[in-house]
């Protein structure tokens, strides 16, 4: 026995023991994983339904809250893709409850590549060279998470909860902050993109922590506040700008401020070595995918695509630049 148990205790020396795995794989974690990577595919092909289905409707507005909801629950395609995006939520919140924000944001930084994907086959054009890239990135950095599965840290802290709403606080401000530069600017797709993904991260921020059960439960409130305003703001960009664009940005701010807020507010560990070096390949996918577009002459000129047509939205906005 004390030979075993000698040789249990002798660190280890082969592949495994460099990149610092455990012998063993939390089996939580692993149906986290699974959660995480059906949630973020669920959404990410809601969005280009919901996109495609707010583009076709008459114009929605902000000012007139109930007439747009009318219009967007009247439209059977768009209730669709919200169904799926629901769907999507409820696979994310129960992966949050087994795994931590941080872990689960870095799976989910994937979907940018799933949106990329699915969106080129639906409107019949190929992905170009650099899009191509970021959607093999961000495949690539999923497999490399599932990977580091084996040194996860479990449900992921707590934090500090004044720390908390200081953090959102300040993200709604900047969400605030996105919608008037947009405005006086004239990009109200890029604006409604960046507002939305503030405002979406408030929901995923608030959902780990509605899991943690307690006095925390009352952070539903910013949950319910974060999505409503989020996914309203997305069906304004969607009327437009292109799926990839607003979705893309929401996503990009949606996993980048969760996975720091893990780390600084909930005090959630990073793996360290090589295992931090894979979170941080799924991660960078997102930012290499967004920040290296591919340009049409029609997209260089701030226009659409040719093969998709012009939001009823963005034809007003042409009209009354026009004149």
């Amino acid at each position: 026995m004390g030979g075993v148990q000698s040789g249990a205790a002798r660190p280890q020396h082969g592949l495994t023991g460099r990149l610092g795995f455990g012998s063993g794989v939390n089996a939580r974690t692993v149906i986290a994983l699974v959660l995480a990577v059906a949630s973020t595919t669920l959404t990410n092909v809601a969005y280009l339904r919901e996109h495609d289905a707010a583009a076709s409707l008459p114009c929605l507005s902000m000012r007139r809250p109930f007439h747009s909801l009318r219009l967007l629950l009247s439209d059977r395609s768009w209730l669709s893709g919200f169904a799926m995006e629901t769907s999507g939520f409820a696979l994310y919140a129960a992966a949050l409850a087994l795994a931590s924000l941080a872990l689960v944001q870095s799976i989910t930084a994937g979907g940018i590549g799933v949106l990329a994907y699915v969106s080129a086959r639906v409107s019949g054009r190929r992905l170009g060279r650099r899009r191509l890239t970021g959607v093999s990135l961000s495949i690539l950095g999923l497999a490399a998470l599932a990977v580091s599965l084996a040194r996860s840290s479990g449900e992921g802290g707590t934090g500090s909860t004044s720390a908390i709403l200081v953090w959102l606080g300040t993200t709604a401000v900047l969400a605030l902050l996105a919608l008037s530069i947009g405005r006086r600017t004239g990009r109200p797709a890029v604006a409604a993109g960046i507002a939305g993904g503030l405002l979406f991260s408030i929901g995923d921020i608030s959902t780990k922590l509605a899991t943690q059960g307690g006095a925390r439960f009352a952070f539903v409130v910013t949950l319910i506040l974060g999505y409503g305003l989020g996914t309203s703001l997305l069906q304004l960009g969607y009327q437009r700008g292109g799926a990839l664009t607003v979705a893309g940005l929401a996503t990009l701010l949606t996993d980048a401020l969760p996975i720091a807020a893990g780390t600084v507010v909930l005090k959630e560990s990073v793996p360290s070595g090589f295992l931090g070096v894979l979170r941080v390949l799924a991660f960078g996918a997102v930012a290499i995918l967004l920040a290296a577009p591919d340009h049409s002459p029609d997209q260089a000129r701030g226009q659409p695509p040719r093969s998709s047509p012009l939001p009823r939205a963005a034809q007003r906005d042409h009209k009354r630049a026009g004149n």
